[in-house]
């Protein structure tokens, strides 16, 4: 029975690739194995599972996440971030290329959402590359590796995801996933800056960026920034110095980029008394309650009150919540059939023969976490990252906790593995955001070879974070030790 579950597991993937939905194809292939090897009985289980699926508290921030990227993304942020930083670094060589990664890397620590921010980036700076002569590749290259940021860089969806199957804190889970992101992030910026210097043709100083840094380009500046840093704050602050639980904080964000969205639209006269409102609630929730639950209410409440003017149309408030909904019951099903299958695969013996292929393997320890890497990597090159998560990442996580491998360290290295999947052809999902809003004349092969500097550059990175597993570690560490925990 054993290694019929090894059978099931290779249909799996064989379906898998030939196109089957994957949330139904998990549910099937489990259900008939089950039956099959198994009895009706066995499934008495299932509803169970499902159940603490669905009730699972830390799984509830998913949607919520969700939302406030999509908000986020419909208010405009990415374009006033992108302008600004064009104007802000365009009149040197590769600046534009620089100011990709970095809205990029400041997208990612507010909306999350990979194929958004893509696509938004593709769709406003793409045409301005190609027009100022930037090489094609290196153009395609940045804007899909800085979108695929959102993957590692907290508050991100697939961490989230990681740290409810494997088992480890998301709050710990997000500390320690800051360093891997900023050394992405060195490593996409000295890239393009050597390539820019080596052959400025490359990657030209814009012309028509070419704007002096005075005061008013600092004030619009700060102006971008406010809203993105002001969220990042408010989220990820509250999750690290422990104010509030990641739903909770989630909870948050999501009101935070309503408000944002509304006040980008709002008088200065409306902003200035909707500031104060928030100041005000927030210092009264303080000393009264001890809690920012009055600031929540008060930001709710300014949010409605500027919808109903039409500063936050209803339009995009309806698509975002669309939107979260599919996405939402995308993963959901995904999970629930993922369950099934893994039940079916547990019930067969399936994971004691894995287990038992692992351990015998050579070289221990680090002979499992280069294999379970290595296997990672490449099945990112042809299946999605949730099957990744759902179906190989539960069979991969006892086996490393039976080689004492911190598990922390463990959820970092497969998010950042699961990130290059992203990039990866021929099935990378950011190479086909691109080319959906890319010109027509543009061929897949020219961003096939855009990309691939970036995924080795990502290679590059993972074995830095393998070989010095402090770059993880060390920040989640520190923290617990300023909370005396």
């Amino acid at each position: 029975m054993e290694m019929w579950s090894l059978v099931m597991f290779a249909t799996l993937m064989l379906a898998l690739l030939l196109g089957y939905p994957v949330a139904f194809t998990l549910g099937a292939i489990g259900l008939g194995f089950g039956l099959v090897f198994l009895d009706a009985t066995f499934f008495n289980l299932l509803p169970m599972r499902v159940w603490g699926i669905m009730t699972n508290f830390t799984l509830s921030a998913v949607p919520l996440f969700v939302f406030m990227g999509i908000i986020l993304e419909k208010s405009g942020l990415a374009e006033d971030l992108l302008e600004t930083m064009g104007l802000l670094f365009g009149p040197l060589p590769g600046g534009l290329a620089i100011s990709i990664v970095l809205v990029g890397a400041l997208l990612a620590a507010t909306t999350g959402v990979v194929g958004a921010t893509v696509v938004t980036m593709g769709i406003i700076a793409l045409p301005s590359m190609l027009k100022n002569n930037y090489s094609p590749e290196l153009a395609t290259g940045t804007i899909a590796a800085s979108g695929t940021l959102g993957q590692i860089i907290p508050p991100s969806v697939i961490l989230i995801l990681l740290a409810d199957v494997i088992g480890v804190p998301i709050g710990r889970l997000f500390i320690a996933a800051i360093v891997p992101g900023m050394i992405l992030i060195g490593m996409y910026l000295t890239f393009i800056i050597i390539r820019a210097w080596r052959n400025p043709d490359l990657a030209p100083a814009l012309i028509e960026y070419s704007q002096k840094w005075d005061l008013d380009l600092l004030i619009r500046l700060a102006k971008s920034l406010f809203p993105a840093l002001f969220l990042i704050v408010a989220v990820l602050g509250s999750i690290f110095f422990g104010v509030a639980s990641p739903t909770e904080s989630a909870a948050v964000g999501a009101v935070g980029a309503m408000l944002l969205a509304a006040m980008r639209h709002a008088s200065k006269l409306e902003n200035l008394i909707f500031i104060s409102a928030i100041i005000l609630g927030g210092v009264i929730g303080w000393l009264v309650m001890n809690t920012v639950f009055f600031a929540i209410a008060v930001a709710i409440v300014g949010t409605l009150w500027l919808t109903f003017k039409n500063r936050l149309t209803r339009q995009h408030t309806v698509e975002s919540m669309q939107h979260t909904v599919r996405l939402t019951s995308m993963v959901f099903l995904i999970l629930i059939g993922a369950t099934t299958f893994g039940l079916v695969f547990r019930g067969m013996g399936g994971d004691n023969l894995v287990h038992e292929i692992f351990t015998q393997l050579p070289g221990g320890q680090w002979g499992f976490l280069l294999i379970s890497l290595a296997l990672v990597f490449v099945l990112g090159f042809f299946l999605d990252f949730l099957e990744i998560c759902f179906i190989v990442v539960p069979i991969l996580a006892p086996i490393a906790a039976y080689f004492q491998i911190d598990l922390l360290w463990f959820a970092i290295l497969i998010a950042v593995n699961l990130q290059t999947s992203f990039l990866t052809p021929p099935f990378g999902f950011s190479l086909f955001y691109l080319k959906a809003v890319a010109p027509s004349n543009m061929q897949m092969s020219v961003i096939y070879r855009g990309v691939m500097p970036f995924v080795i550059l990502q290679v590059i990175g993972l074995a830095i974070m393998v070989a010095f597993p402090q770059t993880v570690l060390w920040l989640p560490n520190y923290i617990d030790s300023l909370l005396g925990l």
